[in-house]
């Protein structure tokens, strides 16, 4: 009573204009908040343009193998456990695949001013896995990188069913495990 008084509101007149406008856009907003939520699928990839280490033209929407597992693993040139990582997963990729027919595709983060420098350091250390440059970090925001290395396994359908960040020695292991088990059509779940 007393605001109503000394700001000389009259509250009928407000819940007349005003209140029927407030709940018209806070169930406006809610609705549109669940169709986006609705047409975002956020276990699938995002089609994003990167390049390819040759200097070609990419979209992620293309990253397919076949109905088998994908691993999709973002790192830098300055990011020592990116390349520990990378490397471990060089050193196991032939039997990976013939076991169970995953791709590993190593996405750099390097900026265009070092991009130039990813794929001399790539030859050098021979690694057999797809490499994809991501040099405005278009493809790094549309996936919410935050932190690298950090992991992406996708299934045979191209859903991502597992994501890690970090890297230590033996994690090639696990990730392993997880590869079997999504190449054998099983579910996991740590999304």
């Amino acid at each position: 009573m007393y605001l109503r008084a000394v700001l000389k509101i009259d509250w009928n007149y407000f819940k007349t204009r005003y209140m029927k406008k407030l709940i018209i856009l806070f169930f406006a907003v809610i609705l549109g908040a669940f169709v986006v939520a609705q047409e975002t699928d956020y276990n699938q990839l995002p089609s994003v343009n990167v390049r390819t280490i040759e200097g070609e033209s990419f979209n992620t929407k293309d990253i397919y193998n076949d109905g088998n597992p994908i691993l999709i693993s973002f790192w830098a040139l300055w990011c020592k456990p990116c390349k520990k990582e990378m490397d471990a997963y060089n050193e196991v990729y032939e039997d990976w695949q013939e076991e169970t027919g995953v791709k590993i595709y190593a996405v750099s983060i390097d900026d265009s001013r070092s991009t130039t420098k990813v794929a001399p350091f790539v030859n050098g250390k021979a690694w057999e896995m797809e490499v994809l440059l991501d040099p405005n970090g278009d493809f790094k925001r549309a996936m919410n990188v935050n932190m690298i290395p950090h992991t992406f396994l996708l299934d045979g359908k191209g859903n991502i069913v597992y994501q890690h960040t970090s890297y230590y020695e033996g994690l090639e292991d696990e990730i392993y495990e997880l590869v079997e088990k999504v190449a054998a059509g099983e579910s996991i779940s740590n999304n």
